[in-house]
């Protein structure tokens, strides 16, 4: 069971280099809805009904977990370590959370493989 970044779930529905590593994380693993709004937000720069896609999502078997004030505090404290490397709100809020459950974070985002984390970071590509 992984964590997935936006990066990863992206890369998964548009059959990007590294699709393939995230297919068998879909029906088990969980992302941020922070993450999810960012998947989100794609689709609606293209035209889709967000809401359509965000069913689609969670009939996957995604788990979709609600970022709570735990979260905030756990992201924010990831600021000072990841500022440095340009990670974005969307990408501390997928560490924090793989981060509290104690699982590793997939993502396509290169620079996550410099961070010193107490999980491990799986780079799709």
């Amino acid at each position: 069971m992984m964590v997935l970044d936006a990066s990863a779930l992206l890369a998964f529905l548009f059959r990007e280099t590294g699709h393939e590593q995230v297919a068998p994380e879909i029906g088990t693993g969980c992302m941020s809805s922070v993450n999810l709004s960012e998947v989100l937000g794609r689709f609606t720069r293209d035209g889709h009904d967000p809401l359509v896609i965000s069913r689609r999502i969670c009939a996957s078997g995604l788990e979709i977990v609600a970022f709570d004030i735990d979260d905030a505090v756990m992201t924010a404290t990831l600021r000072r370590q990841t500022d440095a490397l340009g990670l974005s709100l969307g990408d501390r809020a997928c560490l924090a959370l793989a981060m509290a459950r104690g699982l590793p974070a997939m993502s396509a985002d290169r620079q996550w493989a410099s961070l010193a984390l107490p999980i491990p970071v799986h780079i799709i590509r």
